[in-house]
């Protein structure tokens, strides 16, 4: 695991070579893929890893005091804080996997720690009346998290762009989490 994702942070999923891997591993190719059928099961490894740590650094920060943008923003901050660590190819493969026509099949959202965090926050602030009982925080949750997702992989390297059109998004989303009559 640690090779194919050091392999993975240098060239990017697609490119990486599986030869480089198991030699660094010391392994023999059919070890590799004994564990990770494809190299896209790395990267579910890694996300299943990098979820329950991000999911627990979203709980220790949503049991202090703040508000539905603060939910959205550190959202945000983590998934920043993450791509530091894996280095933008790795974290560009990370988020895309979420796009992946070839992923095996996903499970609910709740089976994903973070998504079910933010999920839970936001029906925390609803029932706090910060946001309208009509509004669908799981829908919204969700979304919220999936477009942040695109917007991160697409989005330029320019800091003041990113933080620019990042802060729009949240802005937007803000505006959505309010209910708005449809009768």
């Amino acid at each position: 695991m640690g090779a194919a994702i050091a392999e993975f942070k240098r060239t990017g999923m697609a490119a990486a070579d599986t030869a480089a891997i198991v030699s660094a591993a010391g392994v023999a190719h059919g070890t590799f893929f004994f564990h990770f059928p494809t190299k896209e099961h790395v990267l579910i490894e890694l996300e299943n890893r990098e979820q329950i740590h991000m999911a627990a650094e979203l709980a220790k920060y949503f049991s202090r005091p703040h508000g539905v943008r603060d939910t959205l923003a550190e959202s945000v901050r983590v998934l920043e804080k993450l791509e530091r660590r894996l280095g933008r190819l790795l974290f560009k493969d990370f988020l895309a996997l979420h796009f992946s026509t070839t992923r095996p099949p996903s499970e609910e959202w709740g089976n994903y720690p973070v998504v079910a965090t933010v999920v839970e926050e936001l029906q925390r602030a609803r029932e706090r009346g910060e946001i309208p009982a009509a509004v669908d925080v799981v829908h919204n949750g969700v979304s919220f998290l999936v477009g942040l997702y695109a917007l991160l992989i697409t989005t330029p390297e320019s800091p003041e762009l990113r933080e620019a059109v990042i802060d729009e998004y949240l802005t937007t989303y803000m505006f959505g989490l309010r209910a708005i009559p449809t009768n």
